[in-house]
């Protein structure tokens, strides 16, 4: 099991854009950009029940989450792991990123009928540079 260290939680845990890759159903891989944050030693993000991301790892839970730290370009923590989908607290997560990534206390995109869902990276593997 990799372990993040805290330099690593550092990167994570600014208000930098992360990218998420998962699997689709027919082995090719889907990559986004997503607001991300650190929870003890897991990664987490959040996305809506029914988008790709939440229905790829319903099918196959690896996952990798990177961050690239913009003033370093060597700078930077890829991880890689199982992602457990977490329904409960997950309005409040996305409250959480809304006011880390925009400086709001609430997330102003909900949609009408959405339903929020956390994903739990907890990691296999870890890269971590620290930049140069």
């Amino acid at each position: 099991m990799g372990k993040l260290n805290d330099d690593a939680k550092e990167l994570l845990s600014q208000p930098i854009h992360a990218w998420v890759t998962t699997v689709r159903p027919d082995g090719s891989l889907h990559s986004t950009v997503v607001w991300v944050d650190v929870d003890g030693d897991d990664v987490i993000f959040n996305t809506a029940v029914g988008r790709a991301k939440e229905r790829h790892l319903r099918n196959d839970p690896r996952v990798s989450v990177s961050v690239l730290d913009p003033k370093d370009a060597f700078h930077l923590v890829s991880v890689s792991g199982t992602g457990e989908l977490e329904l409960e607290g997950a309005d409040a997560v996305i409250d959480g990123l809304a006011k880390k990534y925009l400086g709001v206390d609430s997330y102003p995109y909900r949609q009408p009928g959405e339903q929020r869902i956390t994903v739990r990276v907890r990691p296999d593997q870890v890269i971590y540079s620290p930049g140069s």
